[in-house]
């Protein structure tokens, strides 16, 4: 698909959206359409891209798997690609993990505090019953946010 070839081959060429755009005579927004398949490039941009990437316009437009070549040892690399797994989501299920141990240490070493927790609450559900919740609530927002594609 061009629209996935496009993004491979910048990547390969350690470009961001915007420098090829600067490089091609055209909008950020426009190669971000273009790579998001919601635009096709018109034929003298097809061209601007076969050019910037030296590649001929057969290469670009076919279904098979996109040149290597870099563009020159001028090109910056770009860092390594951002991990796909969310930080917040990781923090947020080590720390309900981590809440969730602490409370089960408590409530095994301290039974007493555990009761306490119970009397406490106003609420049907007990104490311990509404902190357990809210963990499990943490939990599952951090393995949201692991599994959300952007």
């Amino acid at each position: 698909m061009l629209s996935e070839k496009i993004y491979t081959l910048r990547r390969k060429n350690g470009l961001s959206q915007e420098q090829l755009a600067e490089r091609i005579g055209v909008s950020r927004q426009a190669v971000s359409k273009w790579e998001g398949g919601l635009s096709v490039p018109e034929l003298d941009n097809l061209r601007s891209l076969s050019e910037c990437f030296h590649i001929t316009l057969d290469e670009l437009t076919q279904e098979e798997s996109a040149p290597s070549e870099p563009l020159s040892a001028q090109a910056p690399p770009q860092s390594a690609p951002p991990s796909s797994i969310s930080r917040p989501g990781v923090l947020l299920c080590l720390l309900a993990g981590l809440f969730l141990i602490l409370f089960g240490v408590l409530t095994l070493a301290r039974p007493s505090a555990a009761e306490a927790l119970n009397a406490s609450s106003a609420v049907t559900l007990n104490g311990s019953g509404i902190l357990l919740s809210l963990i499990l609530f943490m939990m599952a927002a951090g393995i949201f946010l692991i599994l959300k594609k952007k």
